[in-house]
């Protein structure tokens, strides 16, 4: 498979790219739902090459194509619901949509509105590669039922939008659990390098987990990720690289950026009390980090979301 290095932070740049309507599309709250027959209307169609820098459940009450995640190919049928994470190249075909609908998330979202230790819980949206399920039809109307409401709940403007779709995600994600993942655990799963970018991630997780609970106050270097899983530096940093389209300074850039947004809802922490929870050692070098990464001050952050 030839692949082009295409990168999208989000659905709505991936449409955008593609030139494909945006109307259903939200680009600022970190979520999508949307029905693909609305966006779809010109078939068949085949997408360009491109890694997301998000998560994705498709819901296929009645469609027809092809999805192909890395080198592995699979066939879209009726009553099959596809999960993927970050980083993976992948280009989907559609022959035909009748009924088919896309949630997309980002680690921010899941993180303020799911769960601030949604991995604990939903240990699978780890992994790189799931192969799709198909669903019996009793399965598939009760996993209808939710997103349905998530997606009536996007088009209205409640107070609380967020709260009440983070809400019913973790409904959502706790039937996939049962019907999918019962027993499933993301380290045993896949070839070695898979292993290596999981337990990357891993550690990632618990690293920060220890940051912002006070349990440490140093922050880890790319070398001792590395030394976690006795390999060379250069060789994580090569693995993680290939595997997922991005370097592991960006991994660690994104996750400090996520726990600084989650930190800055709480109003009764200072910055500073924010910039020695993620161990910067002056509060104007973590101002400076997130206003290059967000664009905006955290102060200025803070005041946005507490509108």
């Amino acid at each position: 498979m030839a692949k082009k290095d295409v990168r999208v932070k989000d659905l709505y740049e991936l449409y955008q790219t593609m030139g494909l309507p945006l109307d259903h599309v939200d680009p600022s709250s970190g979520f999508t739902i949307h029905y693909l027959q609305q966006t779809f209307k010109n078939l068949p169609y085949t997408s360009i090459s491109f890694r997301p820098n998000y998560f994705s459940f498709l819901f296929i009450k009645d469609a027809f194509g092809k999805y192909t995640i890395d080198d592995k190919k699979f066939e879209v049928a009726p009553r099959t619901v596809y999960f993927t994470n970050p980083g993976n190249y992948r280009i989907f075909e559609w022959y035909r949509i009748t009924d088919t609908c896309l949630i997309t998330f980002d680690e921010s979202f899941l993180k303020e509105y799911v769960h601030g230790k949604v991995y604990d819980h939903f240990s699978f949206l780890l992994t790189e590669t799931v192969e799709p399920r198909t669903l019996s039809m009793e399965q598939f109307h009760q996993i209808e039922q939710l997103y349905r409401l998530i997606h009536k709940e996007q088009l209205g403007n409640s107070l609380y939008q967020n709260r009440i779709i983070g809400s019913l995600m973790v409904a959502l994600l706790l039937k996939i659990k049962a019907y999918f993942f019962q027993d499933y655990n993301p380290i045993y799963e896949g070839n070695r390098s898979s292993e290596i970018v999981k337990t990357f991630k891993r550690d990632l997780e618990l690293h920060f987990r220890d940051l912002v609970s006070g349990k440490t106050e140093h922050p880890l270097r790319v070398q001792d990720y590395a030394e976690k899983q006795s390999l060379h530096v250069n060789y994580l940093s090569s693995v993680i690289s290939n595997k997922t389209g991005k370097p592991i300074s960006a991994w660690i850039s994104e996750r400090t950026m996520t726990e600084a947004k989650v930190l800055l809802q709480n109003t009764g922490l200072s910055i500073k009390e924010i910039s020695n929870r993620l161990s910067f050692l002056e509060t104007s070098h973590f101002s400076n980090y997130f206003k290059r990464h967000a664009s905006i001050s955290p102060v200025s952050y803070r005041k946005q979301q507490i509108k």
